[in-house]
């Protein structure tokens, strides 16, 4: 199944066409009244007087071939309810053999300058599937005709969305893919082709990594037959040389915990424990499509931690790429060793304005916040607010969780600079949290978000229906447009 919207130059008055109709919040349906016959109105009129108008759409059958969607226009409506709205909507047109319909933007009324254009974004969002590996396809289309010729999104948007939808839905396809297909040197090769998009893309291979003393990372997947990897992709669409944004993924393609070993059931979710470098991969190719005016780099540690004779054991002590060194009580918490060579790297090569990395890296923090919002743990405070403010429009919702130097005994080893869990117990994200900021050396402004509870969704939510969700590809994105573009 896809969908595909097409714009027509037409405005017909009446049609036999399936139709999406608006009205204000109080289903006055006396302005489309010249869009469908008189005997059409009178019908519709009259069941409206039983519906419960606080609803937001009605679906009425007007005949064995024709339906009529009736959407109402709440006031005050944020971008992102806009959007879910047209999440409903597609809902409520995506079954059926006649899945044609022609949506009149003429009907379209309130103060909000871009309806059309958050409402198709929420229908394209929500329509994502993937099915790549089911040998029996649906091939059946969901088309929207648009017609009229008011409310139509501009050029310009009609640009930022179409980017913003491609860059999440490549996010979304790279957490989907099972493990045996996306290991780090498929998923490495895939980056490599987003040199198409004009993004700079540099591989780091474990003989390179090894030459930058990357062992930290390096010892994450050294148990796998597969190669381990630092990825970094640039856009510079600013005019002048400054510094760059930096977006920092973690990608670890499959996690058993290493000899830390996870428990057999739901170890098969552990193929989206890339998720943080998929947001980031989504984020640069959204940037790169919509041509943003502004310097940036994604950075990703794509690593396989696996089981066998190489396989890094718990009490290994290894010298990040940072020079300190790490005792590993735990295998399992291989999460922020990527990140913490990865981190460092960036902040020193690229010297950035700011580093938000991304990780699916705490269990504790599904505990803490559960699937509702994201864990914000940073040394900023207005990129804190930024990115809280930038999730509130889209719906990607962070809780700012604290870090305290008095954290930090429950990581500090008596073997190495330190050790990479917390054995007293409690704390568990933000003394992840708080490992990771060590890795911060020059006090860039650093924000780390812990998605491991928003990135994979087995029930679905307001704008995906169920699987990867593509979590902070939007939400980076609205942060960068409202604050540095």
């Amino acid at each position: 199944m896809s969908i595909q919207i097409i714009y027509k130059n037409s405005s017909p008055k009446k049609t036999s066409k399936n139709l999406i109709l608006f009205c204000d919040y109080k289903f006055d349906i006396n302005p489309i009244k010249e869009f469908i016959s008189i005997s059409e109105f009178s019908y519709i009129k009259d069941l409206l007087k039983t519906c419960d108008l606080s609803k937001n759409l009605f679906v009425f059958e007007l005949n064995s071939q024709k339906k009529l969607v009736l959407v109402s226009i709440k006031k005050n409506k944020e971008n992102f309810e806009i959007e879910s709205l047209g999440a409903e909507l597609y809902g409520r047109i995506n079954h059926g053999k006649n899945c044609e319909y022609l949506l009149n933007s003429d009907t379209i009324s309130g103060q909000h300058e871009n309806f059309l254009g958050y409402l198709l974004h929420g229908i394209k969002l929500k329509s994502y599937e993937f099915n790549k590996y089911k040998t029996k396809k649906e091939k059946r289309i969901v088309t929207i005709n648009i017609s009229g010729k008011k409310n139509k999104p501009s050029s310009i948007s009609q640009i930022r969305f179409k980017a913003l939808e491609k860059g999440t839905y490549f996010a979304r396809d790279l957490v989907s893919e099972p493990g045996n297909i996306l290991h780090p040197d498929e998923y490495a090769r895939r980056l490599v082709s987003l040199r198409k998009d004009g993004l700079k893309v540099n591989l780091y291979d474990e003989k390179k990594l090894k030459k930058l003393g990357m062992n930290a990372l390096l010892g994450v997947g050294q148990g796998s037959t597969k190669g381990s990897y630092l990825v970094t992709i640039e856009w510079k669409g600013a005019k002048n040389n400054s510094k760059p944004l930096a977006f920092v993924g973690k990608g670890v393609c499959f996690d058993t915990g290493g000899y830390s070993l996870k428990p057999a059931k739901f170890m098969e979710d552990m193929t989206y424990d890339m998720a943080g470098s998929a947001t980031v991969v989504g984020l640069m190719k959204n940037l790169a499509l919509k041509k943003s005016k502004i310097n940036a780099v994604g950075v990703v540690g794509l690593v396989e931690n696996m089981v066998s004779g190489n396989a890094q054991r718990p009490g290994d002590i290894v010298k990040s790429y940072s020079g300190k060194t790490i005792e590993i009580l735990n295998t399992d918490a291989e999460g922020r060793l990527v990140l913490a060579d990865a981190i460092t790297f960036t902040e020193k090569k690229f010297k950035p304005k700011f580093i938000v990395d991304l990780a699916t890296l705490t269990g504790a923090i599904i505990v803490s916040l559960g699937s509702e919002y994201a864990g914000l743990f940073s040394n900023n405070d207005k990129l804190s607010k930024e990115l809280i403010d930038a999730g509130k429009k889209v719906d990607e919702k962070l809780w700012r969780m604290p870090l305290h130097k008095n954290f930090d005994k429950l990581i500090n080893s008596k073997n190495a600079d330190m050790q990479n869990i917390n054995y007293v117990g409690g704390a568990g994200s933000t003394t992840a949290a708080q490992f990771l900021q060590r890795f911060i050396l020059n006090k860039t402004p650093w924000a780390h978000l812990d998605i491991a509870g928003m990135a994979f969704s087995k029930y679905g939510g307001a704008l995906n229906s169920g699987g990867a969700t593509g979590y902070g590809v939007r939400l980076l994105n609205q942060l960068v447009e409202d604050n540095y573009e």
